[in-house]
Formats: structure tokens, sequence, C-alpha cells
């Protein structure tokens, strides 16, 4: 096919756009899944750079190992970055900085991790359509009638009907991101979206080593890329086992923080009952101080007005009163025996003598 589009000085390498439209498109998808489910956009942006940071260098890393017979014979291989990166490389080392990153953070890796995964196939889908448009990655020989033909490639053999690998390779990594994704709003156990990516893709790529015929080094009877996959899947396989484990440590985990949280408000409640009790108890002491310098005041006020209303009474006697205590002063004075009453006595017999006379007189005339 064609890898290089020149724009008057300017050359574009298929390869690499196709990588960095795979990169911003898993990006988009990270952030927007992540917004959903209310993770921290700055910790996604972090695992997005140390994912790119430590991909591309684990992918050339294995890409090195591989193709160590070919550099050997020409070291100008180490320098040339318009292509060679092996996929697992960088699977690998993306994984292993996000991880290290997300211990840094303090944030949970496997909720990140399965955010991350559906992106990742995705971001492999477009990279595989620029290893077709480099020719790279290509497939055995065929006769069928999706046989492809390169005429001007630097890595695939040019006028050979060839299977397109690159082009399925890229329909079952959209694929699986589609998975992936369906699978997701089922809301799995934390991990087992990422143990699903690892399970599938692990799958399709040693099947799909079987129809490439580029040089991809072996161990044993198998590819190099086939005998990492065998490890993937079953990394995948222990990972889904352990989410279950996880699941129940967390479901333990939250039984325990909501009974914390029920003994806490509790506490809470007692305490501000307690509270509530004590202003009361504040309040009623205030009260009844009030209510006793009232009753105090209320109580001198009242003995400064008998005292007043006392004075006022001995200031004005009436005449008889005075004349009765004349009286009473008079008749508890001591007199001697018989004086006053042989007084008393004498006048009256007087004056009956005086109008005997009288009387008398008037007769004779």
């Amino acid at each position: 096919m064609f890898n290089e589009i020149s724009i008057g000085p300017i050359t574009i390498y298929m390869y690499g756009l196709m990588m960095a439209l795979g990169f911003l498109a898993a990006l988009w998808l990270c952030l927007r899944r992540g917004k959903k489910q209310g993770l921290n956009e700055d910790i996604i942006w972090g695992i997005f750079f140390c994912a790119i940071i430590g991909g591309l260098a684990g992918s050339r890393l294995l890409y090195y190992i591989v193709e160590l017979p070919q550099i050997i014979n020409d070291p100008s291989i180490l320098w040339n970055f318009r292509n060679g990166f092996v996929v697992y490389g960088g699977i690998i080392g993306g994984a292993l900085t996000s991880y290290v990153y997300c211990r840094r953070k303090k944030a949970d890796f496997l909720t990140h991790f399965d955010l991350v995964m559906p992106a990742v196939a995705l971001a492999q889908g477009f990279g595989r359509i620029g290893c077709f448009c480099a020719g790279c990655c290509y497939g055995r020989e065929t006769d069928s009638w999706c046989g492809i033909t390169f005429h001007d490639s630097k890595f695939a053999p040019n006028g050979v009907r060839l299977i397109p690998t690159q082009l399925i390779s890229s329909a079952g990594d959209f694929l699986i991101c589609g998975l992936l994704l369906l699978y997701a709003k089922k809301k799995p156990k934390r991990g087992r979206v990422a143990a699903m990516y690892l399970m599938l893709y692990g799958v399709g790529r040693f099947a799909i080593e079987f129809l490439r015929n580029d040089y991809r080094g072996s161990v044993g009877v198998f590819s190099t890329s086939q005998f990492i996959s065998i490890g993937i899947v079953a990394v995948g396989i222990v990972l889904n086992a352990l989410a279950a484990k996880f699941a129940v440590k967390e479901e333990t985990a939250d039984e325990q923080e909501v009974v914390d949280d029920e003994e806490m408000a509790d506490e809470r409640e007692t305490a501000d009952q307690q509270e509530v009790a004590d202003e009361q108890k504040t309040v009623d002491e205030q009260s009844a101080g009030e209510e006793s310098e009232v009753a105090a005041e209320e109580a001198i006020d009242s003995e400064t007005s008998n005292e007043e209303v006392t004075a006022g009474s001995e200031a004005e006697v009436p005449e008889e009163s005075v004349g009765n205590k004349a009286v009473a002063e008079l008749e508890t004075t001591e007199l001697p025996e018989g004086t006053v009453e042989n007084e008393a006595v004498e006048k009256p017999e007087e004056t009956e003598e005086g109008e005997t006379d009288v009387e008398k007189e008037k007769i004779e005339k």
C-alpha cells in the first residue's frame, strides 16, 4: 500500500499518523467514560502520558529483542523510528508504568485498568491500519479473493497476493473494544473488564500468528508473540478469578464501613442529645436564677412599701385616737380608792336634795 504522503516539503507517514489517531481516540474514550464513572480526570491524563511513554519504550524494547539478529547485521535499525514497534511490548510497558503511577497517586489501579483496556483495543485497531499502510505484519501467500498485493512496500513482498492479517487484526481489535464496552455496562466486578481484554486479545493474537509470514522470533514451535499470548491469557484467567475475591473483600470492607458509619452516627446523635440536654439545663438554671432575682426584688419592693405605709400612718394620727389615748392614760392612772367614786356619788345626792327643796317651795306657795 502507501506509507508516505508528501504535501510540499512535508512528508506524513501513515504508520505514525494512525498511531497518533489511535492515541487520541483512546484518550477521548477514557475521558468520556471516566467522567461518567466520576473518576479524577487528572489521574486519567497522568495514566495516558505514562502509558504512552511506557508503551513506546516497551514496544521498542521488545522489538529490539525480537530483531536482535537483524540489528547485529544492521545496527542502523536501532535509530530507525519510522517503524519497529511490538504491540505486546507496548501493552506490558504501558501497564507497568500506569501501575507505578497509580500507586504513587494512591489511585485504584484495577478500576483504571478496566477503564483503559477498551481504549487500548481501540488504539490497536487504528495502529493495525497503520501496519497495513506500511506493509509490516503481513500475512502468508494466498490465492483467496481476499488477498492483497503490495507494490511499493519496504517490508512486505511486492507483487504477491498475501493474507491481509493487518486488516483482520484491526477488525478484531475494534470488535474487542465493542465487546468490552458492552460488558462494562453490566457493571462487572472490578478487574474483570481488563481480564476479558487479556483473554480475548491473547486468544485472537495467538490465532492470527498462524496466518502471518513476517519474522517475529520464535520460542520452540511458537512465535514470540504466541508464547507471550499464552502468558497473557493465563494472567487474564487468574485476574478474572481473583476479581471475585477482590469483590468479597470490598463487600466486607463496605459492610464494615457501613457499620462504622452507623456507630459514628449513633455517637454523633448521642453527643447531640447530650449537648441539647446540657443547653436546656443551662437555660433552666438561667431561668431559675432570673426568677429568684425577680422574687427577691419584689420582696424588697414590698418591704419598702410596708415601711412607707407604716411611717405615714404614724405621722397622721386622728384626734379621736389622741383623745382615746388620753382617756386610756387617765383610766390607767391609779387614784385613791373611793375618791372618784365618792365624788360621783355625792354629786347626784346633792342634786337630788336641791331638786327636792325647790319642789317643796313650789308646793308651799
